[in-house]
């Protein structure tokens, strides 16, 4: 058994900056727990503090729930596999991996036992006898896992062990290494910058920002419900649109999303009406994923955006075309400091691109759940936002075109000014 709890650890470094702001987090026995995030999140310094090489500022850290800060990182039963592989260059393949076991005092035939065993599935059985200068870079990184392993340790930290290969080897050694920790049972966290690594190998994932923890949830849970407007824009690929929308509640009848030209009605017994009616009059944010836009027929009736073609992008598998709907959009990096945290901060929006919608208001007499076009002829006509749409692949279309697309309401996300979720509940 091996569990991990982190209650309100924090890690100020002696300039004053914050690495880790008061982070809890509790990772269940055999457990895959990635920690994602940004070059500089804190995710790295994470791990380092509950493998004992980092000493936190305040928080603590347990191990089975007992708690480890004062126990030396030999005594902490925890193997860490670095991005650099560490190997030593003197020693072959099989010294390496059996380091750990002989500095154990394990004797030499259940040492080569062992040894043997892990090479076999790791693949790397037939260069025991090499020295690390005459392997690859994905050999050299199976022999640093299979040092780590052979120790049968009850925690398996990972820090970028990946991010130094191709990417073909990367998918390979990603299937591995989830299939071995799975198989052995034995508890991991993996930190990686890579979403693709985090959503296919994680049992759960938690997603940080500035030392702040943003989100925890498998991997469904961040991508369909992410907590804040900062996990929703770091998430997906193409990235989620976030347009910038001001909100008219029509009592009993509708709620309006004013983007500037058009708008979207959620009607009134939509089981987020309710949270959202408290931001009458202000402005938030709406999250359109590409998936939730579906290209119809311009005389399609329902929530409809009209837009024109700015360009496309063919991806071989499909195409991505980004349309000019008159919105404006949101920069997640720009927003103040706080705005990211899931528990408050204040901070105005700040816009990739520069749009001024006036004071246009959503037509009263729209249908409801249907899109209406509305008149503003106060408003500035400045760059507007890029709407990324899926098309099937080289379609029949080019920039300039028009295209209408309609908008799934019950796949939208919906944020308010400080990045946090506007919703009917926490998950």
């Amino acid at each position: 058994m091996s569990t991990v709890a982190l209650k309100d650890v924090t890690k100020i470094w002696p300039d004053g900056t914050f690495a880790v702001d008061n982070v809890s987090l509790e990772v269940q026995d055999g457990e895959f727990m990635v920690l994602l995030g940004p070059s500089g999140c804190g995710k790295s310094t994470v791990l380092r503090m509950i493998a004992g090489l980092e000493d936190p500022t305040g928080g603590e850290i347990l191990l089975n729930g007992e708690p480890v800060l004062e126990l030396p990182p030999r005594d902490r039963s925890i193997a860490m596999v670095f991005q650099d592989f560490a190997l030593y260059p003197h020693m072959t393949v099989a010294e390496n991996i059996g380091f750990p076991l002989k500095l154990s005092g394990v004797e030499p035939a259940p040492r080569q036992d062992r040894i043997g065993a892990i090479a076999g599935a790791l693949g790397i059985g037939e260069v025991l006898g090499r020295r690390p200068s005459q392997l690859s870079g994905g050999q050299r990184q199976r022999v640093a896992m299979g040092r780590a392993m052979v120790r049968r340790p009850g925690l398996f930290l990972m820090d970028e062990p990946l991010s130094n290969l191709d990417s073909g080897l990367r998918a390979e050694l990603r299937a591995e290494i989830t299939s071995m920790t799975r198989e052995l049972g034995v508890t991991t966290m993996y930190v990686t910058h890579d979403q693709a690594e985090a959503l296919t190998m994680a049992d759960r994932v938690a997603i940080m920002r500035k030392g702040i923890l943003q989100d925890v949830g498998t991997p469904t849970e961040v991508y369909r419900r992410p907590a804040t407007l900062y996990v929703a824009a770091f998430l997906g690929s193409p990235k989620m649109n976030l347009l910038e929308a001001s909100v008219y509640v029509h009592l009993d009848q509708y709620i309006g999303l004013n983007f500037g030209e058009q708008a979207l009605y959620l009607p009134w017994n939509d089981p987020r009406t309710r949270a959202l009616s408290r931001y009458h009059g202000e402005r938030i944010v709406v999250g359109i994923r590409a998936e939730a836009l579906t290209p119809v027929t311009p005389d399609t009736q329902g929530p409809v955006f009209q837009g024109r073609i700015r360009y496309l992008e063919h991806h071989g598998h499909e195409s991505l075309a980004y349309l000019d709907i008159g919105a404006t959009a949101i920069v997640v990096d720009e927003i103040g400091a706080q705005a990211a945290s899931p528990s408050g901060g204040g901070g105005a929006f700040k816009r990739v691109i520069q749009r001024l919608t006036g004071s246009g208001v959503p037509d009263p007499m729209a249908p409801q759940g249907q899109v209406g076009v509305l008149s503003d002829p106060g408003r500035h006509h400045r760059k507007p936002a890029e709407l990324s749409v899926r098309l099937a692949p080289y379609p029949a279309v080019s920039s300039g075109h028009p295209l209408a697309v309609s908008v799934r309401l019950d796949a939208i996300h919906l944020f308010d000014e400080r990045g946090a979720r506007i919703d009917v509940g926490w998950r």
